[in-house]
């Protein structure tokens, strides 16, 4: 089983790093930081582009962990850009047979922006056929969640 956790943070070794480690504690995994790919906005036009490997890294991976820190009440810019460029590139239902899992953790998140961004990632996860796993918003959270891997 291959698992690869693409941290949203730029902070490669802060909370939502750890979080992962949590979540994925005694199991071999892949780390890619999205910090380290060149990924443009939706709509620009990049030769130098990197998106297209981060998709063909998620495409390889039997489960995939998105951890995001929660910035300005939502799912952080290098996470929401991820997921805006898939539109167009990724064909609906195309990473069938995965399972994600969504990590989303903040200093003082309120109930509805957590609710938001379980919502989004689920809805992610529906229209590309990934199975929806869950959210975890703190170790607690991650620890249960990490009994289903």
């Amino acid at each position: 089983m291959s698992i690869l956790f693409v941290n949203g943070s730029p902070n490669k070794n802060g909370n939502t790093a750890a979080l992962a480690e949590v979540l994925l504690k005694g199991r071999e995994y892949t780390t890619l930081n999205l910090t380290d790919y060149r990924i443009g906005s939706y709509g620009q036009k990049d030769p130098d582009d990197q998106l297209d490997d981060v998709i063909e890294k998620m495409k390889q991976a039997d489960i995939i962990v998105i951890g995001s820190p929660l910035y300005w009440h939502n799912i952080c810019g290098a996470v929401r850009n991820v997921l805006d460029r898939f539109y167009g590139l990724v064909q609906e239902g195309e990473l069938s047979g995965r399972t994600l899992y969504f990590l989303f953790q903040g200093a003082a998140p309120e109930k509805w922006m957590l609710e938001a961004g379980d919502y989004t990632m689920k809805r992610f996860a529906g229209l590309y056929g990934m199975k929806y796993a869950g959210v975890a918003t703190s170790s607690a959270e991650a620890e249960e969640l990490g009994k289903g891997i």
